[in-house]
């Protein structure tokens, strides 16, 4: 739901009317609402102990997740997202940013409304990354008068180790069920998760 929420990009009251009204369904002991956003920062220690560890490497890059077709873009005042570029395609929703180290997994993450610029709303990702690791994004996080030192700006088809960020952005469904297994080149190789709900 805090996910839903950032998404959303509306205040305390408007996001809980709107889920009360929409999805009592899905959530019959949906709290509160001050007390669901105190539930909120309560658990917020729990993003930060699910993330790796950084490695000397390191790729970012962005998903645009379609939550309306952009034919129905306002027709609806409790419309989720913006309207924004993704993948070359106009969508309504929102980006998920995904800061991964050299093995698939991942380091920090983000998301904001589809019509941000990746350089400038997630600007933060790659700075709290500063003194750990180097990070790869595409020239979708190119930025004039900002340019870190740990930033290596990628060109399309440049380094050929961004698929990595590429594959686990297209298989939103990737799962660890068996753990990490990596071969003998220290590599974990991606796949879909077995099962599916």
């Amino acid at each position: 739901m805090a996910l839903l929420f950032a998404l959303k990009g509306a205040g305390n009251r408007a996001f809980h009317r709107w889920l009360k009204r929409d999805h009592l369904p899905l959530f019959p002991k949906l709290p509160h609402r001050t007390r669901l956003f105190r539930l909120f920062n309560t658990h917020r220690q729990w993003i930060d102990r699910f993330m790796a560890e950084p490695t000397v490497l390191s790729v970012i890059d962005t998903y645009g997740i379609e939550l309306i077709h952009p034919v129905r873009e306002g027709h609806s005042a409790q419309q989720i997202g913006r309207k924004g570029k993704s993948n070359s395609r106009w969508i309504v929703g929102g980006k998920l940013c995904l800061l991964q180290n050299r093995l698939g997994l991942i380091v920090d993450w983000d998301c904001d409304t589809a019509n941000v610029y990746d350089g400038s709303a997630f600007q933060h990702v790659v700075e709290g990354a500063a003194g750990e690791t180097v990070v790869f994004p595409d020239v979708g996080f190119a930025k004039k008068g900002w340019h870190p030192d740990h930033l290596r700006l990628c060109q399309c088809c440049e380094w050929n180790d961004r698929m990595m960020v590429e594959t686990t952005l297209s298989m939103v469904t990737l799962v660890q069920w068996s753990g990490l297994e990596p071969d003998e080149t220290g590599m974990v190789h991606l796949s879909i998760a077995e099962f599916s709900l």
